[in-house]
């Protein structure tokens, strides 16, 4: 098989692994709340705790490259899939709260380690210039299965009245047949270039690391407080909810590819400067705004710029040394948790006392994120990494000065 048969057939298998992932992760998060308070009796205080230990393993994603030192990528993939796919089937049996908090930290450790080595092996298997359209093909297929699951748990419950239990069961059975499916159907890829078996940080990769935190302090804006003000403020019902984050996915499965095409064409710069500008205008219009209707079409909106950030990674893929690629999708799994740990704890602390205040500060987040994404250099490279600031304050300086020069007539 050549090259150019390889990369395409790499590209299927990532694709078909994020769409088991997807279907597992999209089936617990729908039924988590119901089946939280109906079977476990949770109140709010565990479901906080359940909450907290689904973070821990986002935040010990650096601990992969330890792994790999035993595991070749590609198998470990394939294992976390599994792991996954088995916490998610297990779920619907424990409903006792340490059980129930046992099966959640399992599903997290195979759905955060699956995240973070597919992110490595997209960076290694797909060229620079197929990237960004990949990662959007990806994105829709977590949208993909997103839709499947909610098919199933809604026919399944309005029309068979099937017990929770079974609906994770099959869940989970059908992401373990997928992995086992992978593992058996597709060769062992090779990568080009040997990895890195310890952990790297590099500083010319800071503007990387920035936007990644600032990436996973917006996803906490949105996951967190814009679904809450929707059923606090507006009274959306679970199943109301449910239906929004239907539009959201059969959107993205459309929109998600041509994103990655206009990544591909007009570069990562252009594309994260649309998102955090529209974020601004959707954060600010959050905090003021008082129709249920806006507020549902703000949220599908938010959730529509989700997919520009595919952006961040192809710009990494730009300016990386080839031999970071493992190490460096690790310890950026772990800055993007860092936020999902402060932001629910501090801004729930202001939602108590103004929820226009957390969307007024999400927005001065977006501007600095957008501050951020001008630092993106317009052709990224290993040896344009990052936009100067006195370049662009010279560039500024040139530009004012030839403006003042057409404006001064010529002396006779």
């Amino acid at each position: 098989m050549n090259d150019r048969d390889k990369k395409p057939t790499a590209e299927r298998f990532l694709w078909l692994l994020s769409f088991a992932a997807a279907l597992s992760f999209a089936a617990w998060q729908t039924l988590l709340n119901n089946f939280a308070v109906e079977r476990a009796a949770f109140t709010g205080v565990e479901i906080g705790i359940l909450q907290s230990l689904r973070e821990v393993p986002g935040f010990l994603a650096f601990t992969t490259v330890f792994v790999l030192l035993v595991l070749r990528e590609q198998t470990f993939a394939v294992l976390a899939i599994a792991v996954l796919g088995i916490g998610v089937a297990l779920t619907g049996f424990f409903p006792q709260e340490y059980a129930f908090y046992a099966t959640t930290v399992l599903m997290s450790v195979g759905f955060h380690y699956f995240f973070t080595v597919q992110k490595s092996l997209v960076l290694q298997w797909v060229s620079v210039e197929r990237t960004p359209l990949t990662l959007g093909r990806i994105s829709a297929a977590r949208s993909y299965a997103a839709i499947c699951a909610f098919a199933v748990i809604w026919v399944g419950i309005e029309l068979w009245a099937i017990d929770y239990r079974w609906l994770y069961l099959l869940a989970g059975a059908g992401t373990v047949a997928l992995a086992v499916w992978c593992w058996r159907a597709f060769p062992r890829f090779s990568h080009a270039v040997p990895q890195h078996k310890h952990l790297v940080m590099r500083r010319r990769y800071w503007l990387y690391y920035a936007l990644t935190f600032m990436s996973g302090a917006r996803r906490q804006i949105f996951i967190v407080f814009a679904g809450f003000l929707m059923v606090e403020k507006f009274g959306f019902s679970a199943s109301d909810i449910a239906a929004l984050f239907l539009i959201n996915h059969l959107i993205n499965t459309w929109a998600a590819p041509r994103i990655g095409r206009f990544v591909e064409r007009w570069g990562e710069r252009s594309a994260l400067s649309i998102e955090y500008l529209g974020l601004i205008v959707i954060f600010t219009s959050y905090a003021f705004v008082e129709s249920a209707w806006w507020a549902a079409g703000l949220f599908v909106l938010d959730h529509l710029l989700f997919a520009m950030a595919i952006a961040i990674e192809s710009y990494f893929k730009k300016i990386a040394d080839p031999q970071d690629m493992a190490s460096t999708a690790g310890v950026s799994f772990t800055i993007n948790h860092i936020a999902a740990v402060v932001i629910p704890v501090v801004f729930g602390v202001i939602w108590l006392q103004s929820h226009a205040a957390v969307f007024l500060l999400g927005a001065a987040m977006a501007a600095g994120s957008l501050a951020l994404a001008r630092r993106v250099p317009a052709d990224p490279g290993p040896e344009a990494v990052a936009v100067p600031i006195a370049n662009r304050l010279r560039s500024r300086r040139v530009a004012e000065t030839t403006s003042l020069a057409r404006e001064v007539p010529p002396a006779d």
